[in-house]
Order: C-alpha cells, then sequence, then structure tokens
C-alpha cells in the first residue's frame, strides 16, 4: 500500500467535524492538489493519527472525516538541554531530534554562549519539527522551551527531572557511560555551547544531582554530542521495544 501524504493539525483541532486551515491545507490542496474523497494521514505531535477521507475543499480549509485513530503510548525519556550558540547547525538539530524520538529540547543561556538566548522559542522551530514529523512518520514533536537568564534557570527547571547527565569534556575518560542511561525515563542531558561549561557552571550542576559523563577522547562539537545521546537513546528504546 502506497504511503499516504501526512498533514498536521493542532491538538486543539482533534475534535469533529475536523478542519484543516491555513499553510497545511493550502500544501495539502495547491501543492500536492488532493481532491475530494482522497484519503490522507493526520498527526498531532502528541501522540495521535488518523486515517481521514477529505469530504470538502474551500481556498484554503479543508474538511475531513476520521476513518482509523491510532493513539500511540510515549515513551520518549531523553530531553537535551544546549547551550545557546549563533549557528546554522540548529535547523539540522530539530530535524534529528523528530527522527530519533527526543522528548525535549532545552536552549539555555550559559556563560559562554554566543549571544542570547530567545525570551520564547521561535515559530520556525515548530515548523522545522512537524516538516521532520510528516518526513518520518513521527506522531510525537518535541517540547521546546528556551531559558534565558543564567545557569540557575536551568538547575531550577532540572527539578523536574529524575535522571541528570552532564556530558563534560572535562571528565574521566571511566565516566562513558552505558549509553542506555540516555533511554532512561525522565532523563535531561545537558550540553554546553562552544567553548563548554565555566568552572562554576560545571560545579553547580555537579552539586546537584548531574553525573559527569565523557563521550570519549575527541572534543566534539555541540551538535555531535547531541546527535550521539539521542542516537543512543533511540536505539535503546527499539532494543527494549523487540
Amino acid at each position: 500500500m502506497a504511503r499516504l501524504n501526512s498533514f498536521y493539525i493542532s491538538p486543539e483541532n482533534w475534535i469533529s467535524p475536523f478542519i484543516l486551515e491555513g499553510s497545511e491545507a493550502r500544501h495539502m490542496c495547491k501543492v500536492l492538489r488532493t481532491r475530494e474523497g482522497d484519503s490522507v494521514r493526520l498527526f498531532d505531535g502528541i501522540g495521535r493519527e488518523g486515517i481521514f477521507n477529505i469530504e470538502s475543499i474551500s481556498k484554503s480549509r479543508v474538511i475531513l472525516k476520521l476513518v482509523n485513530e491510532n493513539i500511540q503510548t510515549d515513551s520518549r525519556g531523553l530531553t537535551l538541554a544546549i547551550g545557546w550558540n549563533k549557528s546554522n547547525r540548529r535547523n539540522w538539530l530539530l530535524e534529528k531530534s523528530v527522527e530519533l524520538q527526543a522528548r525535549g529540547l532545552i536552549f539555555f543561556q550559559s556563560e559562554f554562549s554566543q549571544g542570547k538566548v530567545p525570551e520564547i522559542p521561535k515559530a520556525t522551530w515548530h515548523e522545522k519539527n512537524i516538516a521532520a514529523a510528516k518526513q518520518c512518520g513521527n506522531v510525537w514533536l518535541p517540547e521546546i522551551e528556551t531559558l534565558p537568564g543564567n545557569i540557575e534557570a536551568l538547575i531550577k527547571k532540572s527539578k523536574e527531572f529524575s535522571n541528570k547527565i552532564i556530558l563534560w569534556e572535562k571528565a574521566e575518560k571511566e565516566a562513558v557511560p552505558d549509553y542506555g542511561v540516555f533511554a532512561q525515563k525522565s532523563t535531561l542531558a545537558v550540553i554546553g555551547p562552544e567553548g563548554g561549561f565555566s568552572a562554576y557552571e560545571a560545579e553547580l550542576l555537579l552539586n546537584n544531582e548531574f553525573k559527569k559523563c565523557s563521550l570519549g577522547d575527541s572534543i566534539l562539537r555541540w551538535e555531535t554530542a547531541a546527535l550521539l545521546c539521542l542516537g543512543s537513546a533511540y536505539l535503546e528504546k527499539q532494543k527494549q521495544s523487540l
């Protein structure tokens, strides 16, 4: 069976009558030239997906009928907290966080950050996540949060997590973890910006129940470290589901 075209509908609009509007409706009708009677897949980013038949189409509004609904259990465990960087690799990370099923991304202000973290997440980040989810078929979008201020804001946020890790270039080689640690429920893994953590930041994290971890001999770029954590968690989850 051919793979159906996928579209995002916000959770608050996952109600009958199902109505798709705005950019997703325009993409469905004008770009992909979907017609009345066709079947499509919709997902809401919080675990629901469904097969729908298109009942009617107007300029930027589509009315659909739900045929079959599937609700997935959330097994994601890993949230990455990343020191803010001026980097064109951020969009790449947003895509990978969806493909590898991260629970969340937090961008925090570090002493070595380049520039200021935005007060609120940018709308374009959400759009990047949606595009990645449509491509890979994931029904979950990571929760994205920004933490302006200083490292204390991240310490406060970390109280929501039971498994806390600092990926630190100064950690001893024997601190290389069993990579299943990244797949545990309620995991927060913290990665510094280019330049790493200041001595004060590292000490504060270690004094607040963060376990120091090494990722080996090489000094990795932040996005490489992030991908290694995401990939480790994803593969461990796949093994557990077998």
